[in-house]
């Protein structure tokens, strides 16, 4: 069983949780319960060699799917027993992004090969949608389905796009301002959002034209790298460079923001769970980051491991995944969160 546990392992509020007892083989850790998380378990799974596994995703049966982006394999993960199944995406291939689509079949975007990439967990047949000539070297970033089945990307360099997942027709825009579109979301409410690291700011994608509103947050140059909505439609976002998380409500177009714990955090990734938490990832602190909005209070799962370099959060019921890119693992924490009466 290539996996490793910390059983009943629960963060400290604020200050990082810190796992004891630590022994070679299954790893086990007790740390106390607080109000805000409760009777957590992390478990590492070993992902391949030098894969630099990074974004995750989950299929219809329950498998979980991770970029290789340096062995150029989308690798599928068996969390019953941590066996791997990769699938190699072709020549060059260096994959970032990846989510389920409505054809039950994974996503990827590939940026090895300037292309969207459509992989059946069935057969492992991989299809490759490339982008139009006039942009070459996107530097494809991270998908998402809409809730009319349509797949939107961003590329780094600066553009999004998107594609009919039927058709396979591919449409492409040039981003307003240039390089930076990262991450992207869909709310509730069915529009379209997407966060611009270069750009410090996040964008509201118009799906009848494809044009984007740009909506810069209060805070200047603080590099808005992932973004993730509530059940809500309120929009939170990971500052790369202002060691924040903030909170955007469309509706009332206002912003909230709070600082990580530590001396110099940095936030890369976001993922909000089905009780309206956030998951956060601490390059800096080498941790996951729990943050409940209700008490504002902040929870650390440290790695046990330095340049862990978590760059995305995904989870499903009572679950947060992510790729450690810098170890070649993969984190999944367990959770049992408390309830709040909400602010």
């Amino acid at each position: 069983m290539n996996r490793r546990e910390f059983l009943g392992a629960s963060a400290l509020t604020i200050p990082s949780a810190y796992y004891m007892g630590i022994v070679a083989g299954p790893v086990f850790a007790v740390a106390e319960t607080t109000d805000t998380i409760k009777n957590a378990k992390v478990t590492y799974f070993d992902a391949r060699p030098g894969a630099r596994s990074r974004d995750v995703g989950f299929d219809s049966d329950g498998m979980v799917w991770y970029c290789g982006q340096a062995d150029g394999t989308l690798t599928r993960l068996d969390p019953d027993n941590g066996e791997l199944h990769p699938v190699s995406l072709g020549e060059n291939a260096a994959p970032h992004g990846v989510v389920l689509g409505p054809d039950n079949a994974m996503w990827v975007t590939e940026g090895g090969q300037n292309a969207i990439a459509r992989v059946d967990p069935a057969t492992d047949a991989v299809t490759l949608i490339p982008l139009p000539a006039e942009f070459a070297d996107a530097n494809l970033n991270t998908g998402i389905f809409d809730h009319d089945g349509i797949y939107w990307f961003t590329g780094q360099n600066g553009v999004y796009g998107r594609v009919d997942p039927v058709s396979q027709e591919i449409e492409v825009w040039p981003s307003p301002q240039g390089p930076g579109p990262y991450g992207i979301t869909v709310t509730p409410q069915g529009d379209i959002w997407y966060a611009s690291l270069a750009g410090s700011h996040i964008a509201n994608i118009d799906r009848t034209n494809g044009s984007a509103r740009i909506v810069t947050p209060p805070t200047k140059e603080q590099g808005a790298r992932r973004v993730w909505s509530n059940s809500e439609g309120k929009l939170w976002v990971s500052e790369w460079l202002s060691g924040q998380v903030s909170e955007y409500d469309p509706k009332a177009d206002t912003w909230r923001a709070w600082r990580l714990p530590g001396n110099d955090p940095l936030p890369y990734s976001v993922y909000v769970d089905e009780h309206d938490k956030d998951w956060l990832t601490d390059f800096d602190a080498d941790a996951i980051v729990h943050f409940d909005p209700d008490t504002e209070e902040f929870s650390s799962f440290p790695s046990n491991k330095a340049d862990a370099d978590v760059r995305q959060m995904a989870g499903r019921k009572g679950e947060a995944w992510g790729g450690e890119s810098g170890t070649d693992m993969i984190v999944r924490i367990q959770f049992d969160e408390a309830e709040t009466t909400p602010s």
